[in-house]
């Protein structure tokens, strides 16, 4: 149970709601943006958000909690805090900063996508409103060489600058931009999709439940949703957690952060779905939605332009604040376990992840022949194996942890400041963590995995 660094004083948030907006932007990503009204169009509409916003409290706010309880009472990183509580556990945290670390190196590629799709839009390039030429354009880029990597080093350089900046100066600072900036261009997107002629049918659909739509396969693709948007299993709210003074009130933050994501998510699918709607565009489009579809549906907008522009500042701004906390995830380990100090170790890590971003880039274009597991190349090879194997293991583990480890009652004695604090769902969270939790992801993992 020995502590690691016990002399060296521990950075910390400078403010509650700079926490929360740090950990409601490592949640709030890509995914929210397009996988949420992607899976809301493929899955019936409205009664995939029912089922959603259900298991949204029994799994999102539980282990969102579990995270954060087991990072405030170490104020260790991910592996830290396993050893410290039980040494032979360390390796579940290893799982979260080796899924960090993975999903980054790809993640930041696509980032570099969403960086020379904002240069295009500010050009007027997106000017396009035939799907198939738009189709064309994103294929070029994806499976380009240079260009991509470039776009993908401009992407991971301003990671690496934010999280060079610290806790207080550079992370807790930047999302006190991103997330309030990312809500106001959501809000007025969705503003926008909603008045176009023929939306009120997308909104329908989003909003009202048809529950001849309700089948077995929605509720696990909601399972599975709830479950990667809110960033569970890769020791980032660990590590956040683990920033936090002794007084902020734990329940409450876990209670905000899953909203506040879900909130995003919602909106983007009011920005989104009205608007493929109005311009009868497919619904469950995929990814192609933020690259293909929408430009098309911007396209023909009054004030196309803007709105591109608009929505490719939004799409970065989600993609940002979830790539800071993947790599502060990394640095906070390397910090603590290695004893570099933060310049040393952002800058290292960065340089490394730049360098294996290269061919995950690859992988689509030149190297698209090159196989690691079958029919998988660099970057679809990271992306299942820590999205279908590491993520959904690194939830598992920690709900068993938690649970029946650590023990619920240390976790409730951590979450209410020593019982200081009132905790009314603390005898539910218990039941959940112990027993919903494990059977919910072991279905996600199972699923992930066939």
């Amino acid at each position: 149970m020995a502590n690691i660094n016990p002399n060296q004083e521990r950075e910390q948030w400078g403010s509650k709601i700079g926490f929360i907006l740090a950990a409601a932007g490592s949640a709030v990503g890509l995914g929210n943006l397009w996988k949420f009204p992607y899976m809301a169009g493929k899955n019936g509409g409205g009664a995939f958000v029912l089922v959603y916003f259900i298991i949204l409290f029994l799994v999102g706010f539980t282990l969102m909690l579990a995270e954060i309880v087991l990072g405030r009472y170490t104020q260790l990183n991910a592996i830290g805090a396993y050893r410290k509580i039980r040494k032979r556990w360390a390796w579940v945290g290893g799982l979260g900063v080796l899924a960090g670390f993975l999903i980054l190196s790809f993640y930041s590629v696509v980032g570099g996508w969403v960086i020379n799709y904002l240069v295009k839009a500010l050009s007027g390039a997106l000017n396009i409103t035939d799907a198939e030429v738009l189709g064309n354009m994103f294929g070029e880029l994806i499976s380009g060489t240079t260009v991509p990597i470039f776009y993908h080093g401009v992407f991971m350089l301003a990671t690496l600058l934010i999280v060079l900046g610290g806790i207080g100066g550079g992370i807790e600072k930047s999302n006190k931009i991103l997330m309030p900036g990312l809500f106001i261009m959501v809000i007025i997107l969705a503003i926008r999709a909603m008045t176009l002629p023929g939306a009120v049918k997308g909104i329908k659909y989003l909003l009202i439940p048809d529950f001849s739509k309700l089948t077995i396969g929605v509720v696990l693709d909601a399972l599975g949703q709830v479950f990667f948007s809110l960033s569970l299993g890769m020791g980032c709210m660990i590590t956040y957690g683990s920033y936090l003074s002794k007084d902020t009130n734990i329940p409450q933050s876990a209670t905000i952060i899953p909203l506040i994501d879900t909130g995003v998510a919602l909106l983007a699918g009011l920005a989104v779905l009205p608007a493929v709607f109005a311009f009868g565009f497919e619904p469950s489009a995929g990814p192609g939605l933020i690259f293909i579809t929408f430009p098309a549906v911007f396209a023909q907008m009054p004030l196309g332009t803007f709105f591109a522009v608009m929505f490719f500042v939004l799409v970065l701004f989600a993609a940002l604040s979830s790539s800071i906390s993947l790599l502060e995830v990394c640095v906070s380990y390397v910090v603590d376990e290695w004893k570099i100090n933060r310049k040393t170790a952002t800058i290292g890590l960065g340089l490394i992840l730049f360098l294996i971003g290269i061919p995950c880039s690859l992988s689509l274009g030149p190297w698209a022949d090159f196989h690691i597991l079958p029919d998988k190349g660099f970057f679809d090879t990271f992306d299942f194996v820590s999205s279908n194997i590491l993520l959904p293991l690194g939830g598992l583990l920690l709900c068993i942890f938690v649970g029946w480890i650590w023990g619920t009652d240390n976790a409730i004695e951590e979450a209410t400041n020593g019982g200081t604090l009132e905790f009314k769902l603390a005898g539910i969270w218990s039941f959940l963590v112990k027993y919903v939790g494990p059977v919910a992801i072991a279905i996600v993992f199972m699923r992930s995995l066939i």
